[in-house]
């Protein structure tokens, strides 16, 4: 089964802007779920404790919380900060404690992600998110953290998409680093259709806008992105397919599959939030939210191999359900999370209003195993 979904790299090229018929995709990688007489292999997954969460966001009774963002403050890890939006509101910033250091009333901002960059004036810590509040003209919203106070400072929001563009809106959000001389970033918005717009970020006039460059697309809803900087990749998770690796080098972008749906892989639909853990010493494992089974798959990224399951489960705080966005940094963040941080939406954590769940990276690696 893995042989026939890696075949279909030769089959289906996802150029830029190239179109990918759902009807063609289903037959080449989901016909043999139907077909094949031996039942898919899921990994066991083993529970792992949180070791602590966020105060709940403010929309309560809805599907609100979303996606996480980290930012780690080298000079006092303990001070941290978490970021994490409420899609109905805006975006929070949590201290490492949970509670709410700052929140922007910005509208309906799916996910988010940051980067520190370099621009006139020095280095700053740039956050972005895909902003849906209008569900025909997708924007991306930026934002500057301060990491002392821990206090946002609103950019704006801007339309990215090439003008006379189809109806779209903006849902997975990522960002990379910058490609090329002149930008200080990468920006990557996923809509609702399964397109994947790339943006590079500018300063133009004083301001950091988004500059269209190109894109690509999926047959199906796609929302989970994450960019490995190391290896210039872009990872998207397409919802009830699997999750594709897409290189960045080159005029185009041409996806390649990684992990499917159904497969010894471990990962059940739906997938959604997809985070990046790598080691100083290089070493790196993709980590996948198998929504349907409300389970983590983890791969090693240089092989593609699994490399185990786990549940955000046990010990004194509740676990997590049905997660949306994930996000992982690695390094020291404090006593509590001497070699990494993994953060998860919670979607049930009644009888409050969603929250994000802290998991020391120690505790998963100990209980996968892995070195």
């Amino acid at each position: 089964m893995k042989a026939a979904f890696t075949n279909v790299a030769d089959v289906v090229k996802l150029g830029s802007g190239a179109l990918l018929p759902a009807l063609l995709l289903s037959t080449l990688l989901g016909g043999c779920a139907t077909t094949a007489t031996a039942p898919a292999v899921h990994l066991p997954a083993i529970d792992v404790p949180a070791a602590g969460e966020t105060a709940p966001v403010g929309t309560a009774n809805a599907d609100a919380a979303d996606d996480p963002a980290i930012w780690r403050n080298a000079a006092n890890p303990a001070a941290s900060l978490v970021l994490g939006t409420d899609k109905k509101a805006g975006l929070y910033v949590y201290g490492l404690d949970g509670k709410v250091r700052d929140f922007a009333a910005a509208g309906a901002l799916n996910n988010a992600d940051l980067r520190e960059v370099r621009r006139a004036g020095g280095t700053a810590i740039l956050v972005g998110a895909s902003d849906r509040t209008d569900r025909a003209e997708p924007r991306i919203a930026l934002f500057t953290l301060d990491g002392t106070t821990g206090k946002l400072t609103a950019l704006g929001a801007d339309t990215f998409l090439p003008a006379g563009h189809a109806p779209a809106e903006a849902y997975g959000f990522c960002m990379g680093a910058a490609l090329a001389q002149g930008e200080l970033a990468r920006a990557y918005v996923v809509l609702k259709d399964g397109s994947v717009a790339e943006s590079r970020l500018v300063e133009r006039d004083g301001r950091i806008v988004p500059d269209y460059v190109r894109l690509v697309k999926f047959a199906t809803q796609s929302e989970g992105c994450v960019v490995d900087d190391a290896g210039k990749v872009l990872f998207v998770a397409e919802e009830d397919v699997g999750i594709w690796k897409v290189p960045l080098a080159g005029d185009k972008l041409v996806a390649e599959p990684f992990a499917r749906v159904g497969e010894q892989d471990g990962l059940v639909a739906d997938v959604e939030g997809l985070a990046i853990a790598r080691a100083d010493g290089g070493r790196a494992w993709l980590v996948a939210s198998s929504q349907g089974d409300s389970a983590y798959a983890v791969f090693d990224l240089g092989s593609g191999k699994p490399a185990g399951r786990f549940r955000i489960n046990g010990g004194a705080i509740g676990g997590t359900s049905e997660t949306d966005g994930i996000e992982i940094a690695l390094g020291d963040f404090g006593p509590a999370y001497p070699e990494g941080l993994m953060v998860a939406q919670d979607g049930d954590n009644a009888p409050h209003a969603q929250n994000f769940k802290l998991v020391s990276w120690g505790a998963i690696r100990s209980a996968l195993g892995i070195d």
